[in-house]
């Protein structure tokens, strides 16, 4: 009975209620399989399994059922952690994410993978009927706009997979602005972290045995194998990626856009200058400093240095410095404030991103970071590149999701995927 899913349970049990029979014990209390969300991880490097499957063990309602990686030595760690974790050997480890997907008795999915896979894995599970627990970012705007269209259209629960809302830091911050404690929002000054200094291998390597390349690279383009082209670099290749943009910036727009209330629309505007990686490997944005304007006249800027965000406003201004550093603000007024029971009240859940996800499976309700908004600040991201790729101010409208008379522009709003891989 152990890895049967809660469906599987629950059709069982109502297939036979016209037999008597006698249950055991161990299926109705806290351990029965109706009371498990069972869940298979896809992607199992650093993240996959130091954050997320470690923060699933922590969750007495859900069951790690199955673990699949590309690379055989990361896929092996897995299965070790979770078999450890539970006492047994039954965790199955899978080199297709596909037997995974096929999987009846799995209810969700955690997927840690690189960028260029998150939104077609995220879409091929959804319509394999999982609820998803994806990492951000998309990899594209209009690869969003599938990713929302293909949720919905199912109704599935998917939570964009970060910490920040559930951050007492981040959520006051954003209460706080919402509320009108610093008076009208005027500015934003969101700064990211700097990026590696070298430029990484580009000398093709033979491919090591235990690494299936041509899934890794999936719908991506073809490239030959180097060690700096995989796992924790693939960051810095825009084949992959966005660069320290789109890992660090779907982080603090996301608080950005929380606290102006824009977090389901975006800028009107956007302009950007900055430099590229030259004589190696990487060839994302290296140095950048990038202005949006919104529509309610707000301006956020961002650029490289210590990871921090700061707001501002006409009575004052409240931030932090350094990632997850304590709330800052201009009077002890603002810093000591506390939200009324009449002033806004921005949903989050203290337990985090993995708990949020978990409760909504069961509620059939939004989490704190849903489709919509992760596509919305991931666009944010995506904005900032084209524009400092293109070296001009752009014009952006956010309810049609288009640049304005701007062919080439929106002609970057997608990227071609390599055969066979498709989104529709």
């Amino acid at each position: 009975m152990k890895n049967l899913s809660r469906r599987q349970f629950l059709q069982t049990t109502f297939a036979a209620s016209a037999v008597p029979c006698l249950i055991p014990a161990r299926v109705l209390g806290a351990d029965a399989p109706s009371r498990k969300i069972t869940v298979g991880f896809i992607g199992t490097g650093s993240h996959g399994t130091d954050w997320n499957l470690r923060a699933y063990f922590r969750q007495s309602d859900a069951r790690v059922l199955a673990v699949c990686d590309v690379d055989a030595n990361h896929l092996r760690r897995a299965q070790e952690m979770v078999n450890q974790h539970y006492g047994n050997r039954d965790c199955a480890g899978l080199r297709d994410f596909r037997e995974v997907l096929d999987r009846k008795d799995i209810d969700a999915v955690m997927i840690s993978t690189p960028d260029h896979w998150h939104t077609l894995l995220s879409v091929m599970a959804v319509r394999a009927g999982k609820d998803v627990q994806c990492e951000k970012p998309t990899l594209t705007i209009d690869e969003g706009k599938v990713l929302i269209e293909t949720v919905r259209k199912h109704g599935t629960v998917f939570q964009t997979s970060t910490e920040d809302r559930s951050l007492p830091m981040y959520h006051r911050m954003a209460e706080l602005v919402r509320n009108g404690w610093i008076g009208k929002l005027q500015k934003i000054e969101v700064i990211l972290p700097k990026q590696p200094t070298v430029p990484g291998d580009p000398t093709p390597q033979p491919v090591p045995p235990e690494l299936d390349w041509d899934m890794w690279l999936g719908p991506a383009p073809a490239a030959p194998y180097t060690k700096d082209r995989v796992h924790f670099n693939f960051r810095w290749i825009w084949a992959y990626s966005g660069g320290i943009i789109c890992d660090w910036g779907t982080h603090l727009f996301d608080t950005a856009q929380w606290a102006n209330d824009t977090e389901r629309s975006g800028p009107v505007e956007v302009e950007g200058t900055g430099t590229f990686w030259e004589g190696g490997l990487y060839d994302t944005v290296k140095e950048y400093d990038v202005t949006y304007r919104y529509a309610n006249g707000v301006i956020m800027t961002c650029k490289p240095g210590n990871p921090s965000i700061k707001f501002v406003g006409t009575e004052g201004w409240i931030g932090n410095r350094g990632w997850r550093g304590k709330v800052e603000a201009s009077s002890e007024e603002i810093l000591n404030s506390k939200t009324g029971s009449e002033e806004t009240r921005l949903y989050t859940n203290p337990a985090g991103e993995h708990r949020d996800f978990l409760d909504c499976v069961k509620t059939r309700k939004d989490p704190y970071f849903p489709v919509e908004i992760g596509h919305r600040v991931s666009s944010v991201c995506h904005l900032a590149n084209i524009a400092i790729k293109l070296g001009r101010k752009l014009k952006w409208d956010p309810k049609a999701e288009r640049f304005e008379k701007d062919d080439s522009a929106n002609a970057m709003l997608t990227r071609a995927m390599r055969s066979p891989w498709k989104l529709t």
